[in-house]
């Protein structure tokens, strides 16, 4: 897929750091040829982005905070004044409170199923209307991230479970909206990775133990598979496919029961 992207440029949202899905997409685009501007919330989240970026030749970041709608006006300004237009858009932002990621949903509370579903879920349609302007006149491609536990039940995923399957209507409806414009909305869903976010949900390492000995290909996926999705989704050969759900998870999806050596 090399060049498959030259020429093309957008933003990145979401890396923490270089263990981050947002940076595995990230890298694969620079890659392709992509240009590439990254958002970053907060002094601390900046520090480490910006050597990232300059890794790869950016030096276009933007602080954005995703509940605050002058930060994200703001930083779309920006954004439009340096790129009068974009290709893509990398969504790769979610949220919850820690404590909640652990034994039951039942006991969620209101405060963190709000904060959860604004950040994890409705900021994708907040970054998505103000990127519009920016892709309406050429076409272009919008990616988010999600998960499994949207359709089935993972243990302790409980809230974001309630966001990602919001995320994904959302990723349909969105695909709908601006199908018109030759804007391509889609999600890609891997399974668990060793991320700062993953982390953060409890029996994260039984869980990514779990599918790496059941899934078809008796693996997880990589940055870099992700990565090469992200580009095969923003590149001209992903010209029509919209409002999917891509998964790239070892083919864990499919499975009704664990493999016979591990029942």
């Amino acid at each position: 897929m090399n060049n498959s992207m030259k020429g093309m440029r957008g933003l990145v949202m979401g890396v923490a750091n270089e263990r981050s899905i947002a940076w595995g997409i990230a890298k694969a685009m620079h890659e392709a040829g992509a240009e590439l501007a990254f958002s970053y919330q907060g002094e601390a989240f900046g520090k480490r982005v910006q050597p990232l970026a300059a890794t790869l030749g950016s030096d276009l970041l933007l602080d954005i905070d995703v509940t605050d709608e002058e930060s994200l006006d703001a930083a779309f300004a920006k954004l439009g004044e340096t790129w009068p237009t974009i290709d893509f858009l990398v969504h790769a932002i979610a949220y919850s409170d820690k404590s909640e990621l652990t034994g039951r949903f039942l006991n969620t509370s209101r405060h963190n199923f709000k904060h959860s579903m604004d950040i994890s879920c409705y900021s994708f349609i907040e970054v998505a209307r103000r990127a519009y302007p920016l892709m309406k006149d050429n076409g272009g491609t919008m990616l988010t991230l999600t998960y499994q536990g949207s359709n089935r039940v993972a243990p302790n995923y409980n809230v974001m479970g309630v966001a990602k399957a919001a995320l994904e209507a959302t990723t349909r409806y969105l695909a709908n909206d601006l199908g018109p414009d030759k804007i391509r909305v889609n999600a890609i869903s891997p399974g668990p990775m060793k991320t700062l976010a993953g982390a953060a949900i409890g029996g994260a390492r039984r869980t990514f133990r779990h599918t790496e000995e059941n899934a078809p290909l008796r693996a997880n996926a990589t940055l870099e598979a992700v990565g090469g999705t992200a580009v095969y989704l923003a590149s001209p050969a992903g010209a029509f496919t919209t409002g999917e759900i891509i998964r790239v998870d070892g083919g864990y999806h499919v499975l009704g029961m664990p493999q016979a050596e591990n029942l």
